[in-house]
């Protein structure tokens, strides 16, 4: 299987700064793994829309994958609480 490019929506990347550094470099690992495999055990479809849900500890990774362009699209991170207001 040929490897996925993983892009960040830039709220993503300001939402980082946020999260301790013991659980941000779980969920950049975790984010990091997407790229050999876009449907990881655990990963979730979300109803009525094109992206994947996926767990880390008390956070939830939000993506997109785009096969015919090998590409995952994280588009929001956050506390499982937070993450569907």
């Amino acid at each position: 299987m040929a490897a996925y490019k993983v892009f960040f929506k830039k709220s993503v990347e300001k939402d980082f700064g946020r999260f301790p550094k013991k659980d941000l470099k779980k969920i950049i690992n975790r984010i990091g793994g997407l790229a050999e495999d876009p449907r990881p055990p655990g990963c979730e479809k979300l109803t009525g829309e094109d992206r994947y849900r996926l767990r880390q500890g008390s956070y939830r990774i939000v993506y997109s994958i785009q096969d015919n362009e090998l590409t995952v699209w994280v588009v929001k991170v956050g506390h499982r609480k937070d993450i569907y207001r």
